[in-house]
């Protein structure tokens, strides 16, 4: 099961640091999961130029240029953000009984650990 998922809010928790024109710090929505390669797409995150060849749409308008594109970020990089306090945490799982269509099933549900909590 996958501690981040599309839509989760992280922070980058390695890298160079923001003073040395690094992501370290940052915090973003994530785009994308690669699961294959294990990579995040974070928005705002680890921008990158791409040069982009000149060509025409239907509507006949010039597309091409360079453009700023979000690279993907290796998942050991980022930590999911506590919604709470807004700090980087771990993600812990547990198994919740959820009652549908009167059919009671149990799940696996992600929440943020604490810094003290023991497991």
């Amino acid at each position: 099961m996958a501690n981040i998922k599309k839509g989760d809010l992280v922070q980058v928790i390695s890298g160079k640091s923001q003073k040395n024109g690094g992501d370290r710090g940052k915090q973003g929505e994530v785009i994308e999961v690669i699961t294959e390669t294990n990579r995040v797409v974070v928005q705002g995150i680890n921008l990158v130029t791409k040069h982009v060849r000149v060509g025409q749409s239907s509507a006949g308008t010039k597309t091409g240029g360079i453009e700023t594109v979000e690279a993907p970020i290796h998942v050991s990089n980022v930590a999911l953000v506590d919604p709470k306090t807004k700090t980087p945490t771990r993600v812990g799982f547990r198994l919740e009984t959820v009652e549908k269509n009167g059919v009671k099933k149990t799940v696996r549900v992600r929440y943020a650990k604490k810094s003290g909590e023991n497991i």
